[in-house]
């Protein structure tokens, strides 16, 4: 039996014992480079695989190469820089080298220009903290890591904003970097509407051909493209169209995806169809708030080698996690603010006495700054006897409008989030009509007391 015929039927023996995910993930690009003085040497794409095959799979592997040889062999892993190595060293043995280039071509950057990725390197999966609520958001993040363009492919995560989607994606895109020379680029939708727009602008002035082969090189000449907020494509038809042209060129060509939103593929109702069953191709993971237990997690990772970590006691940290659970963001924040107000005080222990004072305008302000925009739109429909249907359609009643009106200022005064964003929930409406209800409102509250008098009686509702 030749070699390349014994590699196959190691693999099918090891098929059967591994779920399919592991397979793609751990076997499916190894290769066998020779079989000499009882030793097996296996290519492997990334230094991961080594440890990994070591530690879970040595077995396994050992025991395929048994049964279908009836002999033991040693097995030593090695990259494909590695095997170039041992080419270089011996370059006089003809036959070994001539083993050992049996590889696989890997996409090389350009040593021209150095590529701007755009990742925030702080973002790892080392430091992104995991519990029930993210963990097979992470553990699916970890595989396309491993394998970009192999699995999941695209890579959808979704769930609300504050959650942790972000870190996710930069740190896929980190661990792709740091273990092979892939060409990732990290972007949002605004960055790819407006490089877009930069080409519709250009169209008239002579260099619109150029700008136009920038853009396709930006976007579709990499090997992994992380995009962050895709929901912000919502009533940009134009960039729709491009960003579908982009998916299928990067698809086709075995280029990794990967897509956040605020919702799931099937509730983006205002994004184009062929782009939403595209969405589903892959794998759709959501993240959901974490629970109680996360965290605490997150805050004692966030106090490690801090000033206070010898000096907090638990029950802080439980105070701190019961006050803010919808947000990671606000768990940052919220250790930020007593780490600054520890630094002016500098006491000998941080408890909960002292917590509460620390956190005593944050906590109740960021409660009530962080409702979200369906809380708001909750409260105003049940106060003026309407629907939230009703504030998202497109009535233009007085009796629905204004209170439409009402909601989009609340939102913006309420939260923090963006004009795109609040349009966007109140039916896809441009951020210029959010600009002008929060402008009305302003306006009438100045002639009109018994107005003010209403929304505080909402805000009690939210």
């Amino acid at each position: 039996m030749g070699e390349k015929d014994l590699w196959q039927s190691v693999l099918d023996e090891i098929y059967p014992e591994v779920n399919t995910a592991s397979f793609h993930a751990w076997f499916n690009d190894l290769k066998l480079i020779k079989i000499q003085n009882n030793k097996v040497y296996i290519q492997v794409p990334m230094e991961i695989h080594k440890r990994i095959l070591t530690q879970n799979y040595y077995t396994l592997i050992d025991d395929a190469f048994y049964k279908i040889t009836n002999h033991n062999y040693e097995f030593e892993f090695l990259l494909k820089e590695e095997i170039q190595n041992e080419e270089e060293e011996k370059p006089q043995n003809v036959d070994t080298v001539d083993k050992f280039v049996q590889v696989v071509n890997t996409p090389t950057i350009s040593v021209e220009q150095e590529w701007e990725s755009n990742l925030i390197s702080d973002l790892n999966f080392e430091n992104y903290i995991v519990g029930d609520s993210n963990r097979l958001a992470k553990t699916a993040g970890m595989i396309v890591a491993e394998q970009p363009g192999k699995v999941h492919n695209p890579l959808f995560i979704y769930g609300k904003s504050g959650l942790g989607k972000t870190h996710l994606m930069h740190a896929i895109g980190n661990y792709i970097t740091k273990h092979s020379n892939k060409k990732v680029l990290y972007t949002t939708s605004e960055m790819f509407k407006d490089d877009y727009i930069n080409i519709i602008n250009n169209e008239n002035k002579g260099n619109n051909i150029q700008v136009a082969a920038d853009f396709k090189k930006k976007y579709r000449e990499v090997d992994v493209l992380i995009i962050d907020d895709i929901q912000y494509l919502v009533g940009a038809e134009k960039t729709q169209q491009e960003f579908f042209h982009t998916f299928n060129a990067l698809h086709q060509a075995n280029k990794q995806i990967i897509i956040s939103s605020d919702r799931s593929p099937d509730d983006l109702k205002l994004l184009e169809e062929r782009l939403r069953s595209r969405f589903m191709w892959g794998l759709p993971v959501d993240i959901y708030p974490p629970d109680f237990e996360l965290r605490c997690k997150i805050i004692r990772s966030k106090l490690k080698n801090t000033s206070i970590v010898n000096k907090i006691d638990e029950n802080v940290i439980e105070y701190i996690a019961n006050n803010c659970q919808n947000d990671v963001r606000f768990l940052e924040g919220a250790v930020n603010r007593l780490l600054a107000y520890t630094a002016m005080i500098v006491p000998d222990k941080v408890d909960l006495n002292f917590a509460i004072e620390a956190l005593a305008d944050f906590v109740n302000h960021n409660i009530y700054t962080r409702s979200s925009i369906e809380s708001i739109q909750k409260a105003v429909a049940d106060y003026y006897k309407i629907t939230v249907d009703d504030l998202k359609g497109k009535k233009r009643s007085v009796n629905i409008a204004y209170p439409r009106q009402i909601a989009m200022y609340l939102s913006r005064t309420l939260t923090e989030e963006n004009l795109n964003r609040i349009g966007l929930e109140f039916g896809g409406r441009d951020h210029s009509t959010v600009i002008h209800a929060c402008d009305k409102i302003i306006s009438d509250l100045k002639k009109n007391p018994a107005l003010e008098q209403q929304l505080k009686e909402i805000q009690n509702k939210i």
